[in-house]
């Protein structure tokens, strides 16, 4: 069923509206046509972005080839092995990752600081996109830096305003331009001159583990990337027996399977950056425009470098930044709904987003880049730790959190101790470590502690309240399944009494008043009227 088919004109601007991206909502199976490929294939459009040349060439710089390439190397272990459950999880039950972090030791309320979190790293990130557009539209235009900035953010508005089914196109249908523009130089590079691979290789050696630390703080900043990438892996069809292949290949190269793709682009940073660090000067190197056209006057008339360059960088912006705005403006608008138990509108949020994104830019982040990075991924990792702790262990291993994921309000406690706490605790003592409260000595460590803390007390908090706080409730008054035969959310329709509106089982519940209700409305219930009472033990 088409979705201007399913959805009737006379239904309210929130309903229609959220139907169009399934902000809040699990994401239905008569929405969900693409095939797994087209849907990985979305998903890593996404890894378009060019901040990982600037980070990789940042920590390259700064520490010498090898430590970069341990730290990046490190931090990617740790992104693969969290990112996998998450993935598996957005994929599998076709919900975003603050409807998991929910069930997955945070409660209804307690994943509202996780979903800010996350909208700061979409606009952060947004933001550090906007500003290597800004330096390409100087290197080839001459434009002045703030009308670049202002330029990178009014162009994504028209193109972020639809929900997945033009983001899908429009990565689809780019991503082979991209691949070329990105892969042709290096390997031009390579070939043309194989000495500049003994440069890259020999730059400051040495291994120094301070030094590999604090490379690995920078790169698992973009630890919360997963949640980009789930916001597109929600949307695969059911897995079945005909396509578990592909199902499989597609959520692990789009899910943590970003991460290669990210390194790479580290790696392929630091190279170009050594490479051209003569001609232009460590702050130049640092910046994608210079590190492509530096290679591009290698091999083709000066004529066609910069028009190249500057297709590369802007394309690349907007791939990324069409989904950091997309992303973003779900986190906030799933947080605000919540506690204001309004639905303000999505498109609200793209433009707060995008104001976030441009003060951060006319405020030059660019030149903190490193030391902002390094400070927020300290939370961006005690939250992401916390949760894939909770699926792999806590689920799985001690059966002390349910496995299937619940996000529904009233089903769930509105706090739940077990995330909270591992993750206020892994937060709160990495960053004091990392602004030097426990000493200089293992002030670099402040992300290891992150992981650890997260990774110990998680399981902890779940034995000592003995899974207590995960459900409110374990029946949502509607006799039947949630899953059909081959363990895939069901695809059952039942009309909300509220809006009207038909929704599968997995998004719907009873109402203490009698009949169904979906549940964006039940969210947006201000009375708590509809709310179903705590079930006693």
């Amino acid at each position: 069923m088409a979705l201007d088919q399913a959805v009737p004109t006379q239904q309210s601007g929130a309903t229609r509206e959220t139907l169009e991206d399934y902000t809040l909502r699990f994401a239905p199976r008569s929405y969900r046509r693409w095939s797994p490929a087209v849907v990985g294939a979305s998903a890593l459009g996404g890894m378009a972005y060019m901040a990982d040349f600037s980070i990789g060439a940042g920590i390259g710089l700064t520490h010498g080839t090898s430590n970069a390439l341990l730290a990046i190397l490190f931090a990617a272990v740790i992104i693969l092995v969290t990112g996998f459950p998450l993935a598996y999880y957005g994929a599998r039950y076709n919900i975003d990752l603050d409807l998991i972090t929910r069930g997955s030791g945070f409660g209804y309320y307690g994943s509202v600081v996780t979903s800010v979190i996350f909208a700061s790293f979409t606009f952060i990130f947004f933001a550090l996109e906007g500003s290597i557009m800004a330096q390409g539209l100087r290197y080839g235009l001459g434009l002045p830096l703030w009308l670049g900035y202002l330029i990178s953010t009014l162009v994504i508005i028209p193109l972020v305003i639809y929900g997945m089914k033009a983001l899908a196109k429009l990565q689809t249908w780019t991503n082979p331009l991209w691949l070329v523009l990105i892969v042709a130089p290096i390997v031009y590079l390579v070939v043309a001159d194989p000495g500049s691979v003994d440069r890259f290789l020999s730059y400051k050696s040495g291994v120094d583990v301070a030094a590999v630390m604090l490379g690995a703080g920078v790169c698992l900043s973009l630890m919360a990337q997963i949640g980009e990438q789930i916001d597109y892996l929600r949307f695969m069809p059911p897995k079945t027996e005909a396509n578990k292949r592909s199902w499989w290949i597609s959520v692990i190269m789009a899910g943590p399977g970003w991460v290669f793709f990210g390194a790479a682009k580290q790696i392929i940073g630091v190279f170009l950056a050594v490479y051209i660090l003569d001609a232009v000067g460590a702050a130049a190197a640092v910046e994608p425009i210079e590190q492509f056209t530096g290679v591009l006057k290698q091999m083709m008339p000066l004529w066609l470098v910069v028009p190249l360059a500057l297709l590369l960088v802007v394309l690349s912006q907007v791939k990324i930044n069409v989904t950091n705005a997309y992303s973003g403006s779900l986190a906030w608008t799933n947080s605000v709904t919540r506690v204001t138990r309004r639905y303000p509108g999505r498109l609200v949020f793209v433009l707060v987003n995008l104001a976030f994104a441009l003060v951060l830019m006319e405020a030059d982040m660019f030149s903190f880049l490193n030391s902002l990075l390094s400070f927020y991924s300290n939370c961006a990792i005690a939250w992401v730790v916390t949760v894939a702790t909770d699926i792999m262990v806590n689920k799985y291993l001690l059966g002390l959190s349910p496995k299937h994921p619940e996000f529904r309000r009233g089903m769930l406690f509105s706090v739940n101790p077990v995330g909270l706490t591992a993750f206020l605790g892994s937060s709160g003592i990495s960053i004091a470590i990392y602004f030097g409260a426990f000493g200089s000595a293992i002030q670099p460590f402040s992300p290891v502690a992150a992981v650890v803390i997260a990774l110990v007390v998680t399981p902890l908090m779940a034995i000592v309240t003995r899974g207590r706080y995960y459900l409110r409730r374990t029946d949502d008054g509607i006799d039947e399944p949630m899953v059909d035969a081959d363990g895939n959310p069901s695809g059952n329709r039942h009309t909300c009494q509220v809006c009207e509106q038909s929704y599968e089982r997995p998004d719907v519940l009873a109402s203490a008043l009698g009949g169904v209700i979906c549940s964006l409305c039940l969210s947006t219930d201000r009375t708590g009227k509809h709310v179903l009472p705590a079930q006693t033990a």
